[in-house]
């Protein structure tokens, strides 16, 4: 296992993941390939859903993480009109062993990316190489990288794992008919911002109706001041009374117009939205955009990871989330089965049946459903959401999505841990919950 060679394309969280749950699992030849001249610690907020902070803390990076990221207490969902629709504690106050964790991607991947470098070397990350060809076939896969420069080099490798995102260059070579990522005609705007805390300070907060969405939540704060760097995302369908924005550039002043046009008149929890949209420098603005999903993952010893086998909407706090699980089980299977193709067929089975599923539930909007429900059933608002709906829908609502995506908190809590120990090689798949 030890002279096993291993190969990653792309430095983003999944494949820093899957570098450091690699040599976790005993392997120490991992090369990981970048398409930019550095290791890009780019991006606004994310969520870590418990399922993901448990694979981090038994890659002993919790510590770190925790000094970094804020602990997500609750979910709250509204209507326009401020009125909650559902609301449910997260991470460990809802009983899970692990918090939820609210942070900036940048931070995330600099610290995968340093525990990368420290358990494998400073050369482990190989920067200013974009892939750009490979072979599958019955002598070993070798994959294809240039330089700015227009150099090129060849690597020959046992196992290429393609970490390389939802424009992947990799699965574009796989399916090279399948075109861009496909979007639902939604333009998503981003931000940052210092502003009070809301609700608990520890708070995620979505409003929406039928069409668009506010979302809400902190990833750093300070306690003592009682102020917290908000991430924002407002999303809406393209040319909904934007006067044709979303087709030409735009500065953060067009942004704030736009989004205020759509958002001004609604009523965040505890939140000035014209205050946090002033505050807020840089204003990004992109499609939302997912994949469909694909009938294989692996081709002999090259397998897709994250968004390049399984991208999907924001909706639940699954992107960064199911980019550490499928590292972890990656690198479980590669460690349990002596046949490298015959691993990759195993974390396949295991990944892509859930993964299709929690897809289709994005499309839906995941748990923000109840959203979109409570608009079509009462677009005026309402007094009591029990008259809305009843308790039990809500709470089904919230835990199926939960049960797709395998971030119940009984499976989290109870499964089999997927850490491989040094003295044994483990020999019974990790996931025993059968695929619906």
């Amino acid at each position: 296992m030890p002279t096993t060679k291993i190969t990653i394309v792309g430095s983003g969280i999944a494949g820093l993941a899957t570098a450091v749950s690699l040599h976790a699992a005993g392997f120490d030849r991992v090369t990981v390939y970048e398409a930019d001249p550095a290791v890009r610690s780019l991006g606004l907020g994310l969520n870590i859903l418990p399922n993901a902070v448990r694979e981090l803390a038994e890659l002993g990076l919790l510590d770190e993480l925790r000094h970094q990221a804020v602990r997500t207490r609750e979910l709250a969902m509204y209507n326009p009109h401020g009125d909650l629709v559902w609301r449910e504690d997260r991470g460990t106050h809802a009983g899970y062993g692990w918090p939820q964790l609210s942070i900036s991607r940048s931070r995330l991947v600099a610290v995968l990316a340093a525990e990368a470098r420290r358990r494998l070397g400073d050369d482990a990350v190989v920067t200013d190489a974009r892939l750009v060809g490979l072979d599958h076939g019955p002598g070993g896969p070798r994959g294809v990288f240039t330089d700015r420069h227009g150099a090129t080099r060849t690597v020959e490798t046992d196992v290429l794992l393609c970490a390389d995102g939802i424009r992947s260059t990799a699965r574009s070579l796989l399916y090279p008919d399948e075109g861009p990522p496909l979007t639902n005609g939604t333009t998503l705007y981003r931000g940052t911002a210092w502003a009070d805390e809301f609700l608990t300070g520890d708070s995620m907060a979505v409003l929406g109706d039928d069409r668009r969405r506010l979302v809400l939540y902190p990833i750093e704060r300070d306690a003592e001041k009682r102020r917290a760097l908000v991430n924002w995302v407002a999303a809406f369908p393209d040319g909904d009374g934007d006067g044709g924005t979303h087709r030409r550039p735009m500065g953060a002043a067009d942004s704030r117009e736009v989004i205020l046009r759509q958002f001004g008149r609604w009523s965040p929890p505890g939140t000035d939205l014209t205050s946090l949209l002033k505050d807020t420098e840089d204003i990004q603005r992109y499609p939302m955009t997912d994949r469909d999903p694909i009938p294989r993952w692996t081709f002999g010893n090259v397998t897709l990871v994250g968004d390049a086998a399984h991208a999907m909407y924001p909706a639940g706090s699954n992107g960064a989330t199911q980019a550490v699980i499928d590292a972890r089980v990656l690198a479980w299977h590669l460690a349990a089965h002596p046949d490298l193709g015959e691993a990759l067929r195993a974390y396949e089975a295991e990944r892509r049946p859930q993964m299709t599923e929690l897809q289709a539930s994005a499309r839906s909007m995941g748990p923000e459903r109840v959203i979109t429900l409570a608009h079509q059933r009462a677009p005026g608002g309402f007094d009591d959401v029990r008259d809305v709906f009843g308790e039990e829908e809500l709470a089904r609502i919230s835990h199926d999505f939960a049960v797709t995506g395998r971030f119940d908190q009984e499976w989290v809590n109870t499964r089999p841990s997927l850490t491989v120990s040094p003295s044994r090689v483990p020999v019974a798949r990790p996931d025993s919950r059968s695929a619906e």
